[in-house]
């Protein structure tokens, strides 16, 4: 028998045996992928059919839908990567009609879903797929405070987004303020090592509250101005535009353009949020502290000291 002529891998003309092998060699790289492929479809949680076939269809059923549709896409996205042979899935995918960038996101939102509690709850909440897609950027401590709230299927993207900013600075607070606090612990558990603790009066234990309190204050009275601000010259803005156009009539009327309206929306929404968050402020030290500031203000009013601590 004339000798195999090689071509890459495999061989022209190879015996039985060889070929034996070699499908040998092919069932069990396919039924390690059968494995890996059914471990992960128990984590996602789907049920289907493990073929090319079967998840190419399925994925086309569920790009028709929103949220559902990412989740149950990226599902099979995922299990369509792990089943097909090396460099094949990114073909497969363009063939489906989606970028790389979006299979990837898809992808990373189902597999976020499946080991978040958090993200799992507000995926049933949220209204649109855009809104979906920008939870799934944020870690879950930041999306543990949105569970909480009841209204976010009435967010928009927009809204959701600007939640989403100030869920990360109340986390970022929270580590800091945790931080400050075990670092004082730790000052004071050396010194109570080395010597008896030291009682500090009351009211300089409270001192640092005080400052916390007046800097947060300016800081919100600059946020606030800057909105005033923003609004006069708004205002003063398109006032010019109008003035110096050409052929300006002083009678006629000048309604705003739709993107000057959308500034002026964004900046009465960011206005407004400022007025939500200022009313749920109110409301909860009314209810923390309001029955005994009523009592301790009534006493402070016949007091001498309470002109000093007005002042």
């Amino acid at each position: 028998m004339a000798p195999a002529e090689q071509h890459g891998p495999d061989f022209v003309g190879a015996t039985p045996p060889d070929m034996a092998a070699q499908e040998a060699s092919a069932r069990s790289a396919l039924a390690v992928v059968e494995v890996k492929a059914a471990a992960m479809a128990e984590e996602l949680g789907y049920q289907g059919a493990l073929t090319v076939g079967t998840l190419e269809d399925e994925i086309r059923f569920y790009q028709r839908r929103t949220v559902e549709a990412i989740l149950e896409t990226g599902k099979r996205l995922l299990l369509l990567k792990e089943i097909t042979p090396h460099g094949e899935f990114t073909q497969r995918v363009e063939l489906l009609g989606f970028s790389d960038r979006t299979a990837r996101r898809f992808m990373q939102a189902a597999a976020k879903t499946a080991k978040s509690a958090n993200l799992a709850v507000l995926a049933s909440q949220v209204k649109s797929s855009s809104a979906f897609l920008e939870l799934v950027t944020h870690d879950d401590d930041v999306l543990e405070n949105l569970s909480e709230m009841d209204d976010i299927d009435r967010l928009s993207a927009s809204q959701l987004r600007e939640r989403l900013r100030q869920s990360e600075q109340d986390v970022k607070f929270a580590a800091e303020k945790r931080a400050k606090a075990e670092e004082r612990a730790d000052k004071a558990e050396k010194k109570l090592q080395g010597k008896r603790p030291v009682v500090v009066p009351l009211d300089e234990r409270i001192l640092p509250f005080k400052g916390e309190i007046a800097d947060r204050q300016a800081l919100l009275e600059n946020g606030i101005a800057a909105h005033h601000e923003a609004t006069i010259a708004l205002e003063q803005w398109w006032t010019d535009e109008v003035t110096q156009a050409e052929g300006y009539d002083p009678e006629a009327p000048a309604p705003l353009p739709r993107s000057v309206a959308l500034v002026a929306l964004h900046l009465q929404g960011s206005i407004n949020r400022l007025a939500e968050l200022v009313g749920a402020a109110q409301h909860a030290f009314e209810e923390r502290f309001g029955d005994d500031l009523a009592e301790a203000r009534q006493y402070l009013m016949q007091t001498p000291e309470a002109a000093d601590a007005a002042a």
